[in-house]
């Protein structure tokens, strides 16, 4: 049997559902996998990082946060205000940090990155702002450290991409990615080709979750942008900056154009672009919305579905369809990169 020890940064939805998850899969990792998982560390920005060395209560936890009692009243552990000083004092074998993405300078989640493949832990994230502004620097401190950093979650939640890209195409040759990579978008533009308005459709959407109170991270392409940063790193080899992806948002597409579009047997869709330029080496970067044929199978995802086809040098193309948001999938996505760092690695009991 494995022992691995955690530590969560961040509890919120998907730190919630990450823990739900885990209580749900404790025994199929046990049989199955042949992994004992202990939670020993928990963190938030605003009840710091609680710690117990014989692991702590995933009911309880859950019970705390629903309630919206501080995680500190949590029986016997030990506390730090800071969730960096926490991660650095606590001992652990792997990292899941969850907190909200920030891609102005990917912090806090940057910093706890860096510590924790630093001292030796493994990473896990469903955080994009690292991953797109550092994955370069990310991914060499793992390898100088022997630890992994896996991010299956940061595109497309639990939807398998980054491991389709990094291990089902190992040795191909990716010659370019296009993808629908927000849903909130997709939802929005789906029912509009339905006649429907864009802001009619939006408050909607904001009324089911499916949009922040702020849409513009979705609505003008930036979510978008950050998950077209990270395939640009991870499939290419090549970090590009944002400025370096040209973007255009949906708030200028009206319900005119959707059904203009449809008259002409094509569909409106917010499509991220990655291809790269043979006679000039370059990689072309795009999120704009494209008229798509209804034979392309990225035209026929609707809804808050996501999607995204590959093309490489050993595959025509490779389309994969899943959801691409909500807890317990980004907890999915999680949870895989967990048991692949756990089927890896060797864990002395």
């Amino acid at each position: 049997m494995k022992h691995l020890r955690l530590s969560l940064v961040g509890f919120g939805v998907v730190g919630q559902s990450f823990v739900e998850l885990l209580a749900a899969k404790h025994g199929q990792l046990r049989q199955s996998y042949d992994l004992d998982i202990t939670l020993v560390g928990v963190a938030t920005a605003r009840h710091g990082f609680i710690y117990g060395a014989s692991g702590l209560s995933l009911p309880t936890l859950l019970e705390l946060a629903a309630s919206r009692r501080s995680l500190r009243e949590h029986p016997g552990v030990t506390h730090w205000p800071d969730a960096l000083a926490g991660l650095q004092a606590a001992r652990a074998d792997i990292l899941v940090e969850v907190t909200p993405t920030n891609l102005r300078d990917a912090e806090p989640a940057l910093s706890h990155i860096r510590a924790a493949l630093s001292q030796g832990m493994h990473v896990i994230t469903a955080n994009k702002g690292p991953i797109a502004l550092a994955a370069p620097e990310l991914l060499a401190l793992a390898q100088q450290h022997g630890v992994q950093l896996r991010m299956e979650a940061t595109v497309m939640a639990g939807t398998p991409v980054i491991s389709t890209i990094r291990e089902g195409l190992a040795g191909a040759t990716i010659q370019s990615i296009r993808g629908i990579l927000n849903g909130t978008t997709n939802y929005i533009l789906s029912a509009m080709a339905a006649g429907r308005g864009y802001y009619d459709v939006l408050t909607e959407a904001q009324a089911l979750g499916y949009a922040e109170t702020d849409p513009t991270a979705d609505v003008e392409g930036y979510d978008a942008v950050a998950k077209t940063l990270i395939l640009a790193a991870l499939a290419f080899g090549e970090p590009l900056e944002v400025a370096q992806v040209t973007r255009r948002g949906i708030t200028d597409v009206t319900k005119e154009q959707v059904i203009a579009a449809a008259e002409r047997g094509q569909r409106i869709k917010l499509i991220a672009s990655l291809r790269r330029d043979t006679a000039r080496g370059a990689l072309a970067a795009s999120v704009e919305p494209a008229e798509l044929p209804l034979h392309d199978p990225l035209a026929r995802v609707d809804g808050v579905l996501n999607a995204i086809t590959i093309e490489a040098d050993t595959l025509s193309a490779v389309t994969i369809i899943g959801p691409g948001a909500g807890g317990i999938q980004t907890a999915q996505g999680l949870l895989a990169d967990l048991i692949a760092i756990g089927r890896s690695t060797l864990y002395v009991p």
